[in-house]
């Protein structure tokens, strides 16, 4: 049995990270000694984390860290993992927007709704070409997303209808489809993946003796309240289980006939397609 111990505090915004556990590094994107020194100590931290760019020199006293259409940040010597959103209070500008932007100018947030113009935030969905409609993307086996191990989720609300969300805790839209499904009445089984190097926080939210809070402080950033050592192996189970479905984002939503929608879809959407209807 795989076990967690865990840290004296885990911080939902800021987390630090022991040696030895890292990331797979795109080394044609590296340009700097320093990018270079970071990129070899995330490989050694966060090797389930695939690295598409490191840039130390963009940000002051940071390192700007690509995986892929996230970004996060670390310190220059790569012990804290920082994610968020970075503002210039001089300029008045919102850095980590400007740079999603420049990321993916042509990609909107797929389902519709206010958030389309704006670039995500750090641990944005998989989005959608400009244009397309809120369709079902996928199909999973019900069966095999039903044999998934207890261990690896936390249920929350009440309905006769139930969804499965393979989630990041620090994916703004996560959170948001989060919230969102709070006020429906359906059962919720939550499966985190670390899309972005949050591990530590979803073990310790797995290992809570009181998991419906800890999902709630991991959204809000703040500490989480752990508890003993305890099985974290269904962890491993959810990001295998997402490999295989090439679930390479969040939020991914699996409904109980397996129809798959991935990133943040708005309330009536949402109300609509658990009923089985596709918009």
């Amino acid at each position: 049995m795989k076990k967690y111990t865990p840290l004296a505090k885990v911080t939902g915004g800021i987390a630090t990270l022991a040696a030895g556990s890292g990331v797979a590094v795109a080394a044609a994107a590296l340009v700097s000694p320093a990018d270079s020194t970071v990129a070899k100590a995330l490989a050694d931290r966060l090797p389930k984390t695939e690295i598409t760019a490191v840039d130390c020199a963009r940000i002051d006293g940071v390192c700007e860290v690509q995986a892929k259409q996230n970004l996060f940040y670390v310190d220059e010597g790569a012990r804290y993992l920082i994610i968020g959103r970075v503002y210039d209070m001089e300029t008045k500008q919102d850095l980590t927007a400007a740079r999603l932007l420049e990321m993916n100018p042509d990609m909107l947030v797929g389902g519709g709704g206010a958030a389309d113009n704006a670039p995500a935030p750090p641990g944005r969905p998989g989005a959608q070409p400009k244009g397309a409609a809120p369709t079902i993307d996928a199909q999973v086996d019900p069966a095999a997303l039903g044999a998934l191990p207890k261990n690896g989720a936390v249920t929350l609300g009440r309905g006769s209808k139930t969804l499965t969300v393979f989630s990041d805790f620090r994916c703004g839209y996560c959170k948001r489809l989060h919230e969102t499904l709070e006020t429906l009445d359906v059962k919720v089984v939550e499966r985190p993946i670390s899309v972005l190097g949050t591990r530590p926080i979803s073990e310790a939210v797995i290992c809570s003796p009181d998991k419906k809070r800890a999902v709630n402080q991991a959204y809000d950033g703040g500490s989480i309240t752990t508890g003993g050592d305890c099985d974290t192996s269904g962890l491993d189970a959810n990001e295998a289980f997402a490999r295989k479905h090439g679930f390479t984002g969040t939020p991914v939503i699996v409904r109980e006939d397996g129809a798959v929608v991935h990133g943040y879809r708005p309330r009536e959407f949402l109300e609509n397609w658990i009923k089985g209807n596709a918009s």
